[in-house]
């Protein structure tokens, strides 16, 4: 059974195995230069409080050639690699023996149904996993000057800090986890759905799902928030508008600094420590905004902050991975139900 399932996935295994030396061997080559110009940006010694920032800016700016494409596409392909192991790896195990018919055969053997889907989720499961394992530590390795560059200073609006959805998505163990899930997904759409095609396409819109939902919905909770009361810094107040009873409401970005740190909420307190719902400054009724927000600084307004700092990174690494290898643990338990009802005419 072994022989068998390695003969079926030993083109996948191959071509894997071809990229992942390709992929191995371009970052190799263009790593040391990329280090090199790092490691003489003076960011590695910097003062987070003083001149980082125009260190970040100016290492960013030098970034030139293939560099900084392969940097954005090493995470594109880490974003890709569970879905395509979902897609091609996962979906067709089951609904390609059903398509083609060979489940009359393999079914009737002396080997039974689950040790047939044991095997079959074993092998190409732990192969699922060490590929993006093996990918991932590769692409961090490469990416970690950039990495450590842009947790100091993300640029462009961009959500390169560490535990935003980029980053955190495509570094540490997560992906092993997404990769298992991904997989478990196919088998178990295609034991379902028993269609090829109709499996990938699901296991896909599946995958892709989830992904939104843990990240935006999720992973926020996986751990308690630190909190944070801040003054509120005039350079940071975006706008005001009417509230209730003709007050005024101020609007304004986190006044928040901790490098690497995922800002949650925040709200503007008054001195009383209750929101902020004051009535219009003189200043603020007229139509120059910069007079209003001199005023509003003078009300000596704070914000609290709630956040989840930069050394959360491994707390949530290991609750979301191990959050989708129970997902993966459960599709795998409705595969082998799927394919025990399923009669062999």
């Amino acid at each position: 059974m072994m022989w068998l399932t390695w003969r079926q996935l030993r083109a996948q295994i191959i071509a894997t195995a071809a990229v992942m030396a390709a992929v191995a061997s371009i970052l190799s080559y263009t790593r040391p230069a990329l280090v090199h110009l790092y490691d003489n940006s003076g960011i590695p010694t910097c003062n987070v409080n003083t001149n980082c920032a125009a260190l970040v800016t100016r290492f960013l700016d030098e970034l030139s050639g293939i560099k900084p494409a392969l940097y954005f596409l090493s995470i594109g392909l880490m974003f890709a690699a569970p879905a395509i192991i979902g897609v091609f790896w996962g979906a067709p195990l089951v609904a390609r023996e059903v398509d083609a018919h060979t489940y009359k055969v393999a079914w009737n053997q002396s080997i039974t149904r689950t040790r047939w889907l044991t095997v079959k989720l074993a092998v190409v499961g732990l192969a699922a996993m060490a590929t993006v394992g093996l990918l991932s530590l590769i692409v961090s390795w490469y990416s970690s000057p950039i990495d450590q560059a842009v947790t100091l200073n993300p640029r462009h609006g961009i959500s390169l800090f560490r535990l935003g959805p980029i980053l955190f998505d495509t570094r540490g163990i997560t992906p092993i986890g997404y990769a298992a899930f991904a997989f478990a997904l196919g088998v178990t759409a295609g034991a379902l759905i028993r269609r090829t095609i109709p499996a990938m396409a699901a296991t896909l819109a599946g995958f892709v799902a989830v992904q939104i939902v843990m990240t935006d919905f999720i992973r926020q909770h996986l751990a308690a928030p630190a909190h944070a009361i801040v003054a509120l810094g005039t350079a940071n107040i975006d706008g005001i508008s009417q509230g209730v009873n003709n007050s005024m409401t101020v609007h304004a970005t986190p006044s928040f600094s901790q490098v690497g740190a995922w800002v949650l909420s925040s709200q503007i307190i008054g001195k009383t420590g209750q929101a902020f719902q004051g009535a219009f400054t003189q200043a603020c009724l007229g139509s120059n905004f910069q007079n209003c927000t001199a005023s509003i600084g003078k009300l000596h307004l704070r914000q609290t902050i709630a956040y989840l700092p930069a050394s959360r990174f491994w707390t949530l690494q290991w609750r979301e991975a191990t959050i989708f290898m129970i997902l993966t643990v459960l599709l795998a338990g409705m595969s082998f139900g799927a394919i025990s009802r399923r009669r062999v005419d």
